[in-house]
């Protein structure tokens, strides 16, 4: 892996975020249509199926992950092209996330929050979130897939260790 972790860890009321970016030189609508539409997630993350309205629970088909289970997801909310909110439930416990974008300059960038209730297994989330953004820059970009071996567990050490911000 070539490229330092983004992942920074910052206080709320109701636990800490986990906050990652990537940037892109692209519009933030082409940017939107990489993390929503069907054919485009399929590319980095996995299918999805459902009304995605907010509200709505959809499938999503993990393609990366063991056994390739389909999840079910929740649109808590959803502001084309600015604002995604989903919230699920699996074995390891319950995710509430947001994808934010916001373009300047002909860059998007993609902040994904993802909103802990506790910081543990913080080591093994945020390689994970490491990897599947980095999925996201090979699918649009066409560069190779990376290999999760490259994120975990070389940096678990790192987000094990990552401060807290006000």
């Amino acid at each position: 892996m070539s490229r330092p972790p983004t992942g920074r860890l910052f206080r709320t009321d109701g636990g800490s975020d986990l906050v990652l970016s990537r940037t892109f030189r692209a519009p933030v609508e082409d940017v939107w249509a990489s993390v929503t539409e069907p054919e485009r997630t399929a590319r980095w993350f996995g299918p999805w199926e459902g009304d995605a309205a907010p509200g709505a629970t959809i499938k999503v088909r993990m393609v990366h992950e063991d056994q390739e289970p389909w999840i079910e997801v929740r649109v808590d909310a959803c502001d084309p092209p600015r604002r995604l909110a989903v919230s699920m439930t699996d074995g390891h416990g319950a995710w509430r996330m947001e994808l934010l974008l916001s373009e300047a300059g002909g860059v998007t960038e993609l902040r994904l929050v993802h909103h802990l209730a506790t910081e543990d297994g913080i080591g093994e989330v945020g390689p994970g979130w490491e990897y599947y953004l980095d999925m996201l820059t090979a699918a649009r970009d066409g560069s190779p897939a990376p290999d999760f071996g490259d994120y975990y567990p070389a940096l678990k050490p790192y987000f094990d260790g990552l401060p807290a911000r006000a």
